[in-house]
């Protein structure tokens, strides 16, 4: 194909691109910087030579070139800051070099002998295809040319066209549904190809899911051949031909709604391969322990050869394909529980699933598993969590009436297993389902208990373990229920536990303790308040009386179950304060090497907790030598690998304050400048190009935004969140003592109500505005044009915000500042542009309620909590801003308005299901 660049600019981009695959961090970014340069000033040259690579260069150059060109196209232009910062260098690109762009690509994507390649090539065409479509430019030669090559004689060239649909479904949405369907079912039945087949399926599904509602209904017959696909697939294969069509399941579930029968009956063979062939097992003998109904892999330590190592692999492609059917099933499930629900055996099945794979654990390696440290035990990543999460994900969507009968059909015989392996399946299944299936659960919880608790006198460690787990999720998905009705049983077999012989299964007790008490009344912890503290202690102490050194996680726990123990007993824990406070300040002068860095801080969290437990009283003695002691670790050099140090030195010295009240303030010098700081970090963020293989990184959290992915260190942020509680908590206890920091704080505090990166930032700079007004009154440093700026910010933010629960926060926020001030009347201003950002909230909830209202009645079914849970934050925000306009006129007129909005709310009963398809 004839030049379109001179040969001055292929030889320098040449070079240039050499210089950038080179490892030389210097010649590479003096590489980048050209492409740059050249990139600013003509822009139509060097894309165009980029594309002409992807013709002419070598392989490796050519395969560079494009995703290179990928890259560039759609990033705003180098050195350059555009009035519309959407425009990127494609927009800056003549009408001509797009054509001889598209014409490029296209003798790419048609002559291209490289497979790997040419899938490059259908990269960048899709993005540049999309793109263009957006910007009102249809592309009809690349959609002629991907229908000319479904119909070529190599399979390479039949793949990469149906790879073309796939990444820009828009190519065919405005053709003949009927000319559409027919290329693809051929694609899906090719005979010679098995990626021709699977291009072909992911453009079906993208096709569908793409279409609207009248294309939707005429595409019904895709699904046929695009199952079809399936059942003569090798295991190989099959993992990724369902992966592919799993998305459609939470798009459009619906769609598998006649097919349901045989899907189950196909799948069910993948998800339980030593399962018998009928729907379920018997009541009678749900596992028996010979024959074929629950197999385990092979025991270990056998000899392996070339015959061995593919039965290996054929094991593991099997696993695979067993995980994807099961995520299949259960995404089907969340996407439509009323579907599933009717389809009989479909729950039983994928339960069943679960619980088999649960119990596929190795037999040996026990002496490993006890000695490990549990947040550094490398068997923990082996363990099946696939499965658990697959049984939580299902108990979620479906709900107790559901899954309650078929998981306790098995429960009680696996526990009563001989198999330690089914007994410790039995327990991590009932903590599995206890979050979806409570509400019923409440009902038999009682039995329940009966079935858990004997299993912490079991013989094996590792069920002991499982039971606490067991118990410890029980607490928390029932909260109070548990607590209230059945502490004597919970106690009865916690408190020995803590005494266990194994150091991981007694810190495990006291792991699940921490549960037991985030919903136990004080009155109800109390008598066993001094059996409990005893056993944390010699947990606690190194010097036990066996002689042997504790382990530091055993230690970490202890202190942090204490802590736990002391907030919910309160004053009670008065009473041991002696005991142990010596101990953690002994700690903090001690702790000081890389090994301690946790138990220092856990120590820190452990006294604070305490020194609130025990009130202010008790705890002024010791008051200052925790101070001391904090403010030397504080001004000490930082340790990089403490990274757990700054959080937890604001949260302490927020307890001290709650501690201490008014006492604490002489030593604000000291706290403040580190907790401004921290209230003042910026978010940290990344944004990533899809080809970007290292975005994942401990630390950080990766969300799609706008296409692209963006990356947000959550330490930061979380950081800045505790900083802005810990204002809160010293605002609130300090009152006028606070009034030094007033002005740096609320300087602070009124951009954070717009830090969009965490709701919590946001839901303390709300409360925190009126403790500030209430500061600044008290000590005489509030002005008006801190009321005001206040006043207009919070005015701004409702004008702006589109989630319900925190419009909530935003009126609560601003009749409490009014409150506060004492204001009589707003200013006009002010009074103008309230009422404007209400009546905006008004007509935005009264729109979507509308809409809710005028749904089809087939979709309210799987979707009526979600829409309960809309009208339920939308009635709290219509509730605090009736309260706030009737502060200011109990006439108001807008108060009719706000009845009007709140009677076009759901009318709906009421009633026990706890499944979250209502």
């Amino acid at each position: 194909m004839e030049a379109v660049v001179p040969q001055e600019i292929t030889t320098e981009l040449t070079q240039i691109l050499a210089n950038l695959v080179l490892g030389d961090n210097k010649i590479r970014s003096s590489a980048e910087k050209a492409v740059n340069d050249r990139l600013a000033h003509t822009p139509d040259l060097y894309l165009l030579a980029l594309a002409q690579f992807a013709i002419a260069a070598d392989t490796e150059m050519r395969s560079f070139s494009l995703v290179l060109l990928r890259r560039l196209l759609f990033r705003p232009p180098p050195q350059q800051q555009p009035k519309d910062p959407r425009m990127t260098l494609y927009d800056h690109l003549s009408s001509q070099a797009l054509t001889t762009l598209e014409r490029l690509l296209l003798h790419s994507l048609s002559h291209e002998p490289s497979d790997s390649v040419r899938r490059k090539t259908v990269d960048t065409i899709c993005d540049l295809a999309n793109n263009s479509m957006s910007r009102g430019r249809p592309w009809h030669a690349l959609q002629a040319q991907t229908f000319s090559m479904t119909q070529t004689a190599e399979a390479g060239f039949r793949e990469c066209a149906f790879r073309v649909f796939s990444g820009c479904p828009n190519l065919v949405m405005d053709l003949q549904t009927d000319a559409v369907l027919s290329v693809f079912q051929k694609g899906l039945q090719d005979s010679q190809s098995v990626d021709v087949r699977l291009a072909a399926l992911r453009a079906c599904v993208s096709y569908l899911t793409a279409s609207d509602p009248h294309q939707l209904s005429q595409s019904l017959s895709l699904l046929y051949p695009m199952l079809d696909t399936l059942p003569s697939l090798p295991n190989v294969h099959l993992k990724t031909f369902l992966s592919s069509l799993t998305p459609l399941c939470s798009s459009h579930p619906t769609l598998f709604a006649p097919h349901l029968p045989a899907l189950l009956s196909f799948l069910r063979a993948l998800i339980m391969p030593t399962a018998d062939s009928g729907p379920t097992p018997t009541v009678a003998k749900p596992f028996p322990n010979t024959g074929t109904s629950f197999a385990f892999p092979p025991g270990q330590g056998q000899p392996q050869n070339d015959e061995g190592d593919a039965e290996a692999d054929e094991d593991d492609e099997k696993e695979q394909v067993r995980k994807a059917a099961l995520e299949f099933m259960v995404s089907l499930s969340e996407a439509k529980p009323s579907l599933v629900k009717r389809a009989e055996g479909w729950t039983s099945a994928i339960v069943r699933a679960c619980f088999e794979g649960m119990g596929e654990l190795p037999e040996d390696n026990l002496d490993i598993w006890l000695e490990a440290d549990p947040s550094e035990d490398a068997q923990d990543e082996n363990y099946p969590h696939v499965y658990d999460q697959s049984l939580d994900r299902l108990a979620c969507a479906l709900g107790g009436k559901e899954v309650l009968p078929p998981a306790f059909q098995y429960i009680p015989s696996m526990l009563a297993s001989y198999d330690w392996r089914l007994r410790h399946a039995g327990l991590m299944a009932i903590a599995a389902i206890a979050e979806g299936t409570s509400k019923v659960m409440q009902i038999e919880l009682g039995k329940v208990v009966e079935l858990v608790t004997p299993m912490f006198k079991d013989a094996h460690p590792r069920v002991r373990y499982a039971a606490c787990q067991c118990l410890g999720q029980l607490c928390t998905d029932l909260e109070e229920v548990i607590q209230e009705r059945y502490h004597q049983q919970l106690f009865a077999a916690l408190i020995p536990t803590l005494e266990a012989p194994e150091p991981r299964v007694h810190a495990h007790a006291a792991a699940a303790l921490i549960n037991f008490c985030e919903g136990v009344e004080r009155d109800t912890l109390v008598p066993y308040l001094d059996p409990i503290v005893e056993r944390l202690l010699k947990m606690l102490n190194p010097g036990a009386e066996d002689g042997k050194q504790v382990k530091g996680y055993v230690q970490e726990q202890a202190i942090t179950t204490l802590a736990m123990v002391a907030d919910a007993s309160e004053a009670t824990f008065a009473k041991h304060y002696a005991s142990i406070m010596p101990l953690l300040l002994n700690v903090l002068r001690n702790a000081n090497s890389a090994d301690h860095h946790k138990l220092r801080v856990k120590t820190m969290e452990c006294a604070g907790l305490i020194a609130i437990a025990v009130g202010r009283d008790v705890f002024r003695p010791d008051a200052r030598t925790l101070i001391d002691l904090l403010i030397n670790i504080q001004n000490s050099p930082v340790d990089a690998s403490d990274t757990l140090l700054a959080t937890y030195l604001i949260a302490t010295w927020a307890k001290i304050c709650q501690a201490l009240g008014p006492e604490f303030e002489p030593y604000l010098p000291v706290v403040m400048p580190p907790l401004l700081n921290a209230a003042s970090a910026k978010a940290d963020v990344s944004v990533y190009d899809e080809e970007d293989e290292n975005y994942e990184r401990e630390g950080w959290e990766t969300i799609s935004m706008d296409g692209q992915l963006v990356g947000i260190r959550t330490s930061t942020i979380d950081e800045k969140c505790q900083a802005f509680d810990t204002l809160v908590i010293y605002c609130g206890k300090l009152g006028g003592r606070f009034g030094p920091y007033l002005t740096q704080s609320l300087e602070l505090t009124l951009p954070a109500l717009q830090f969009y990166f965490h709701e919590g930032v946001r839901e303390a700079a709300c409360m925190l505005i009126p403790l500030l007004m209430s500061c600044g009154k008290s000590s005489g440093t509030l002005t008006p044009q801190m009321v005001t700026a206040s006043l207009s910010k919070l005015i701004l933010c409702i004008q702006t915000e589109t989630d319900p629960s925190f419009v909530t926060s935003l009126y609560k926020s601003f009749a409490d500042t009014i409150r506060v001030v004492g204001i009589p009347s707003l200013t006009p201003e002010l009074s103008n542009a309230l009422m404007e950002a209400t009546k905006h909230q008004l007509q935005t909830f009264a729109d979507k309620r509308k809409q809710r209202s005028q749904r089809p009645a087939s979709e309210l079914e799987d979707d009526q909590e979600d829409m309960a849970w809309a009208d339920e934050m939308e009635g709290f925000a219509l509730e605090d801003m009736e309260k706030m306009l009737k502060m200011l006129d109990g006439q108001h007129p807008l108060l009719i308005a706000i009845s009007s909005v709140r009677l076009l709310g759901l009318n709906r009963d009421d009633d026990d299901d706890d499944g979250h398809d209502g």
